[in-house]
């Protein structure tokens, strides 16, 4: 029998496929924006008064923290040769050492740390004082690859230099040699550097990817860093609801150093947020880089750092001090700001926000009086405002089905699929442009949009019989009109109340709720008009509607594509969960956020296009289409060269003194939601070198437990599911004359109180390629000589005695001696992790053997125990 569409129907299609052109032109500006398709990279021939991606990218890459030191520091000094009379440059060498403590990953710790090599540069004016405020700009460079950041600084430093400007103020250049380590190379400096107390800004340049857009994450205190970036970024890239969320990620940058834990400085937090398929791989390297990258995040620091040196609101240490102290508190004040797809900046302060974020709740509540009240009187406009209430309550029900709907399609796809993760990259689905470098996520917009947005449409096709309180025969209006007046009111005060309440919890990311309701405005209004024309069920008057939406519409799929994209590449490196539900917490966290974002972007057209779209046949068709992205996503292979599946592996050594090997081991762990039992699958050879077996792998002894990666603590707890394998030493007592060991070196001292303290020294052995140490001590311990002998917040597990965490990092021949002080008798037990990043042969053989679609982060970690 002929399926048979109606008239109905036939409309409805037509509408379908003018909105799916619409947000496909939409998502194309969007994406030529989130790639840098607007940006031209200059040249290395480029005029010597302009920044210069190709020449920036010539300094990247350089392998091994002491030639990149030595490169920097050369680049520094041919600058400081050929620079005019005008200008004075001092260039140091910075060895750092010291102690704090910090919390990462909601664990307490401590670092102590020496001998990192920071490189630091002074450009200021001949007749500038020792004391003058200075702007800061911070940029690592012991990434593995070469740093971006570091690349860029160098051909700013080269800029400011070449082109015959003056710095107004002095100008400070800190290419930090240690920021992988937690923070330990901008620590130094502003604990110890003679130029710390003059710093007055500070900029931090960071990368978690190879480009795209240089997100401001994170600024402040107060409102005075995002203003100057607002008037001066020439391609602004910035948006307050970053630094809502950025605690929430697995990782931090130096800005908390600065204006934070050790500084109150006014600073930005600027970072390369996309292409983190590959970051911190081996796939990293300089061809990945996003063209128009470095050039947008160059010309912009160029502008921003003249802006912050030219300001009357830059000052030192001491005048921020006498400032803060006369004001009785810091300024705390968060603006709120956002850029319109790069092209221009919107910012205004709390105080206006207050102002502005208010209008729209307002507005909700007086308009049934506005509407009602006249010829009405109260009694119909309070039945008007309990419509609008029910209003709200079904619209709130469409996002909430929006969000419901793409999580079930995840839990589907992966009972039926039996793997995970496949929205990562479909090679072969797309045939992308030869430029773009990043991963291919858009299976997942097939598979999760067309159900997101039939969840939409559900509520208005099953309450076609929406309950009003007004009396239909009193308002001389039909019931139609005052239903789809109730629906878009409700809508409206939605995103009227959720921005208030952005406002009221003290975050800075409501402006999208808020614009989407400020656009609905004038979109009501033109709907009002071309209704007395088309008629109120008219398909021109919905395009009425439609049109003036467009801004706000648009910047919402560029908003909700660079969330997205962020979101699928991070949540492949964010950490495993434990199973049988950890397989699914990835999908359906991805599932999720396309579904809010997706009733961002949809939903202020819900109102007047549910009443075409919101019938079966449209329905059906959109989760045909999600169901048939289904069943096509279980069919291609979830990773490849340009989205790497990240494996760590450690071959571990349990020694026991200077010169015992108790076991050696492989170790390996994922972090993401494919277990190692994917890998072995698709990696036969590598299951059969470790002598690998589906037996085995059930067996309880199989397990790698989280004691043994403490060499790489906190990071250790992304680790769910681990495997160990045994493995000969011979390997290790080749390569090894002395292992790492912890003694005492004195005899305890005992105090009159009772109290015992106790002498150690530790000794790395003749280990040469080491990454870091990491003691953990367990015991009642009162007091230590570490981190200015202040004791971290205690770890405590299953109830069990407090712990202690102390990371060692730095090379010198030099044993690391500290003291521990226990108020007790009772045993101190210490754990030691020291990680070399050298491998055995053996470790070599089994890293060769991995897949090319896989990325090993290989290191040895030997671990010995000690009681006192």
């Amino acid at each position: 029998m002929a399926f048979r569409l109606s008239s109905g129907d036939v409309a409805a299609f037509k509408l379908l496929v003018a909105l799916a052109v619409m947000y496909g032109l939409m998502s194309i500006l969007a994406y030529s924006v989130l790639h840098m398709k607007f940006i031209k990279p200059l040249g290395a021939d480029a005029p010597l008064d302009r920044f210069s991606e190709a020449r920036a990218v010539e300094h990247e890459g350089r392998q091994g923290l002491k030639e990149a030191a030595k490169y920097i520091k050369t680049q520094l000094e041919m600058m400081k040769d050929r620079a005019g009379s005008n200008v004075r440059i001092e260039i140091e060498e910075n060895v750092v050492n010291g102690s704090f403590n910090m919390m990462f990953l909601r664990h307490s710790l401590s670092l102590s740390y020496r001998n990192h090599t920071n490189i630091v540069m002074r450009i200021a004016s001949m007749d500038s004082r020792d004391n003058d405020p200075s702007v800061l700009l911070n940029g690592h460079f012991d990434s593995p690859p070469g740093s971006p950041g570091a690349a860029s600084m160098l051909e700013i430093a080269r800029l400011t230099v070449d082109s015959g400007w003056t710095p107004p103020r002095p100008l400070i250049f800190l290419f930090n040699g240690a920021e992988e380590l937690f923070l330990l190379g901008s620590h130094g400096f502003i604990t110890t550097h003679k130029w710390r107390d003059t710093v007055g800004a500070f900029i931090n340049i960071e990368a978690s990817g190879s480009g795209g857009l240089d997100v401001v994450c994170q600024s402040g205190p107060g409102p005075w860093p995002s203003l100057v970036y607002a008037q001066s970024a020439i391609y602004p890239m910035a948006n307050s609801a970053a630094q809502d969320v950025f605690g929430v990620a697995p990782g931090d940058t130096d800005y908390r150093i600065f204006a934070t834990d050790h500084g109150d400085i006014p600073g930005l937090d600027i970072i390369f947020l996309h292409g983190g398929y590959f970051y911190h791989t081996s796939f990293d390297t300089v061809e990945r880089l996003v063209p128009g990258s470095i050039q947008a995040r160059g010309e912009n620091l160029f502008s921003i750092i003249k802006a912050l040196t030219n300001s009357s609101k830059l000052r030192n240490g001491r005048e921020r001090e006498s400032l803060r102290a006369a004001a009785n508190g810091s300024d705390n004040d968060r603006p709120i700001f956002f850029d319109y797809l790069s092209w221009f900046l919107i910012y205004y302060s709390r105080r206006q926000a207050m102002l502005l974020h208010t209008i729209p709740t307002v507005i909700f509540l007086l308009m049934p009086f506005l509407l009602r009240f006249r010829e009405k009187g109260f009694f119909c406009s309070f039945a008007t405002l309990f419509d609008f209430v029910n209003g709200m309550v079904f619209h709130a029900s469409a996002i909430i089905l929006a969000i419901v709907f793409p999580v079930i399609f995840s839990i589907l796809r992966l009972l039926f699929s039996g793997h995970s993760m496949n929205w990562q990259e479909c090679r072969g689905l797309v045939d992308l442009h030869s430029e773009c470098r990043f991963a291919n996520p858009y299976l997942s917009y097939m598979m999760f949009v067309p159900c997101s947005v039939a969840g939409l449409f559900i509520p208005r096709m099953l309450w076609r019989c929406f309950p009003l309180c007004q009396n239909v025969s009193l308002c001389q209006q039909s019931r139609e009109v005052l239903v789809d007046e109730a629906r878009f009111w409700g809508a409206f005060g939605l995103y009227s109340l959720w921005t208030l309440a952005y406002l009221v919890a003290g975050l800075s990311g409501g402006f999208l709720t808020f614009s989407l309701s400020a656009f609905m405005l004038p979109a009501w209004c033109s709907l009002w008009l071309s209704t007395k024309y088309f008629g109120p069920v008219s398909l021109r008057s919905t395009a009425c509607y439609v049109i003036p939406l467009i801004p706000c519409l648009t910047y919402s799929v560029y908003f909700s594509g660079f969330l997205a994209q962020f979101l699928i590449e991070k949540m492949g490196m964010i950490g495993s969960f434990p199973p049988p539900y950890g397989y699914f917490v990835h999908d359906a966290v991805v599932a999720a956020t396309i579904g809010v974002l997706t009733g961002f972007c949809m939903g202020p057209l819900v109102p007047t296009v549910g009443h075409w779209l919101a019938r079966p046949s449209i329905i059906q068709f959109l989760l045909h289409i999600s169901v048939l992205s289904l069943a096509l996503s279980s069919q291609f292979f979830p990773y490849s060269l340009d989205a790497p599946k990240r494996i760590i592996f450690q071959n571990t050594i349990i020694t026991a003194g200077p010169g015992k090997i108790l076991e050696s081991s492989f170790d390996l762990s994922v972090v993401d939601s494919n277990s190692l039992l994917f890998l072995f699958k698709h990696a036969p050879e590598v299951a059969e070198e470790l002598h690998f077996s589906s037996e085995y792998s059930l067996n309880a002894t199989s397990q790698s437990h989280r004691e043994s990666w403490m060499g790489i603590y906190p990071l250790s707890s992304l680790f769910s599911r681990s495997l160990k394998f045994p493995t000969k030493s011979d390997d290790v007592v080749k390569q090894y004359r002395y292992l790492p060991y912890l003694s005492t070196y004195k005899p305890q001292m005992i105090p009159v109180k009772g109290s015992r303290r106790v002498f150690l020294e530790f000794s790395l052995g003749s280990l040469e390629e080491v990454w870091v140490a990491v003691l953990n001590i367990t015991g009642q311990i009162s007091s230590w000589s570490l981190a200015n002998n202040i004791l971290p917040a205690p770890e405590i597990v299953g109830g069990g005695p407090p712990s202690y965490i102390c990371r060692l990092s730095g090379v010198g021949h030099e044993n690391w001696t500290f003291w521990l002080e226990a108020n007790s008798s009772a045993d101190i037990r210490i754990d030691v992790a020291v990680v070399d990043q050298y491998l055995m042969e053996s470790a070599k053989k089994l890293k060769g053997l991995f897949p090319s679609w896989v990325d090993i982060i290989a290191y040895s970690s030997f671990l010995s125990t000690y009681i006192f």
